[in-house]
C-alpha cells in the first residue's frame, strides 16, 4: 500500500515562506479544521481568529502555516518555525516543473519567464545549467526567501 507525502520546511517565519511558495506552486492555505472560510476571505486571518479562540498568544500563532494543492495531487506542505538559520546546502531539494514537454531554446525561454516571476517573488537565482543532451534538458536553480535551494526544471 502506497503512503501519502507530506514535505515540511523549517523557517524562521513560516507564513511569508508558505505565501512564497503557495504562489510558486499555485496552491492554497487550507483554513481551521471545522472552519467554512468564504470565497475571497483570507484563510490565514481565519487562523489567527480560530487560535485566539483556543487561546494561543497571539506571538505563537505564526509558528505553523501550511499549503495544500487545491486539485489534490501534490503533496501537502507543512512550515515549521525554529530558531536556527540554514547553514548548508540542502540534501534534499524541490524541482519545480516549469517547462514539461519543452526542449532546447524553448525550454530555456519558459524557465527563464518562470524565474524572472519568481525573483519577484522574492526568490534568488543561484546559476542556469545549459542543456547537455541525452543527460540533462537544462534547469535554473534558485533559493527561496529563506534560502532553501530549488530547481526550475
Amino acid at each position: 500500500m502506497s503512503r501519502h507525502v507530506q514535505v515540511t520546511f523549517d523557517a524562521h517565519d513560516p507564513r511569508a515562506l508558505s505565501t512564497f511558495w503557495r504562489d510558486v506552486l499555485g496552491y492554497v492555505h487550507p483554513g481551521p479544521p471545522g472552519v467554512d472560510v468564504p470565497e475571497g476571505a483570507d484563510p490565514l486571518a481565519a487562523w489567527d481568529d480560530f487560535l485566539a479562540r483556543l487561546g494561543v498568544p497571539e506571538a505563537e500563532r505564526g509558528a505553523k502555516s501550511a499549503i495544500e494543492d487545491p486539485d489534490g495531487h501534490g503533496p501537502r506542505i507543512f512550515f515549521q518555525q525554529v530558531p536556527e538559520d540554514k547553514v548548508v546546502k540542502n540534501r534534499l531539494h524541490l524541482d519545480v516543473r516549469a517547462a514539461p514537454g519543452l526542449s532546447g531554446d524553448e525550454r530555456m525561454a519558459a524557465l527563464e519567464a518562470e524565474c524572472e516571476r519568481l525573483v519577484a517573488l522574492g526568490a534568488a537565482r543561484i546559476r542556469r545549467d545549459e542543456p547537455e543532451p541525452p543527460m540533462s534538458a537544462g534547469f535554473i536553480v534558485m533559493a527561496d526567501p529563506e534560502g532553501n535551494e530549488f530547481c526550475l526544471d
